[in-house]
């Protein structure tokens, strides 16, 4: 007993001790480029210059007023994608007919490039929250709609079999058969997608807003200040990874992990 807690406890510190070594390696190689002069130093900002670049911006406010801005946009255009996108891939799963007729021009909007929608969002929506929630919601409606779809479609007659001697109809059917079965795909596909919306929103801030983590990028582009644009990538990726991991627990639910284990 005691050696299996101490197998356990040496597990859960590889884990935490491994990623910190890479990131301290990083973080070495950078400084270590910054100090050779590998670049110009308005091209390779230092460690200690984006750290002061970050100290400057929060005493400012700008940096919290625009994750706050990000976020809501962010988490605005993922929720309106979700709650159509997820109806929709379920519908399609469970009729035939209904994918022949609407994949193709589903796939068709999926291989276009949120980016390339830029022109008509500002356009409809003009600056501001608007374009910026069109744009996410155009990038992550479509794939979250037909990863759902696929999932509904791939899952085991058997179970619609065992469902029909249940008499397992409508609201039974969905409930207890098919969202259960598509949980772990459609949780994976929710995940992806959130990695997008982000990639997306930078892109968005960059032309039709006035604030926000990519609009910071933009003015520090535009100013030169490029350790103030790497203090914004690194809050991007922190807060993207952060709201990954909530995500991530949802794979752990009791009535979801048995999708992983399969």
């Amino acid at each position: 007993m005691i050696n299996a807690e101490k197998a356990i406890r040496k597990k859960k510190a590889i884990h935490i001790l491994l990623p910190v070594i890479v990131l301290a390696t990083v973080i070495l190689l950078w400084a270590l480029a910054s100090y050779i002069d590998l670049f110009p130093a308005y091209a390779m900002p230092s460690p200690a210059a984006v750290i002061k670049s970050f100290k400057e911006e929060f005493l400012a406010g700008r940096l919290i007023n625009d994750i706050i801005a990000s976020l809501w946009r962010v988490a605005i255009g993922f929720v309106l994608s979700a709650a159509l996108g997820l109806p929709l891939g379920l519908w399609l799963g469970q009729h035939l007919y209904a994918r022949k007729a609407f994949v193709p021009m589903l796939n068709f909007f999926r291989f276009l490039s949120p980016l390339a929608w830029i022109p008509f969002a500002i356009l409809w929506f003009h600056i501001g929250d608007k374009p910026a929630v069109f744009l996410i919601f155009m990038a992550t409606f479509f794939p979250l709609a037909l990863a759902t779809m696929s999932a509904v479609a791939t899952i085991p007659s058997i179970y619609f079999r065992v469902a029909k001697d249940y008499n397992y109809t409508g609201r039974n059917l969905l409930t207890k058969v098919i969202f259960p079965s598509v949980l772990p795909q459609v949780i994976t596909a929710l995940r992806v997608s959130y990695g997008i919306s982000w990639i997306v929103i930078v892109a968005a801030e960059m032309v039709g807003c006035q604030d926000g983590l990519g609009y910071g990028i933009w003015e520090a582009r535009n100013g030169l200040r490029l350790d103030s644009a790497v203090c914004y990538m690194i809050v991007i990726g922190v807060l993207g990874m952060g709201i990954d991991r909530l995500l991530y627990q949802l794979t752990k639910l009791p009535n979801v992990r048995w999708g992983y284990e399969r």
